[in-house]
């Protein structure tokens, strides 16, 4: 999978997150795929809501081996 844009959101808390990417994606093109890596527990639940939202995809949703979670969303 080709990730076009990657942003590390480690130490943030909801609502941050969900607002940074939300403006990521907005400067990006439909189609492409942005990867966000947080730490806050919520951030799996509070990205699958968000796309349920949007119309965005979840493409992935994984706990990684440092303790964060690696969240692949596609723009609509």
């Amino acid at each position: 999978m080709h990730i076009d844009r990657s942003l590390d959101l480690s130490g943030l808390n909801c609502p941050l997150p969900i607002l940074r990417a939300k403006k990521a994606l907005a400067d990006m093109q439909s189609g492409t795929v942005l990867e966000v890596i947080a730490t806050d527990p919520g951030a799996p639940a509070d990205f699958a809501a968000f796309c349920r939202q949007t119309g965005n995809a979840l493409l992935e949703s994984a706990a990684t081996e440092d303790g964060k979670f690696k969240l692949v969303l596609q723009r609509k």
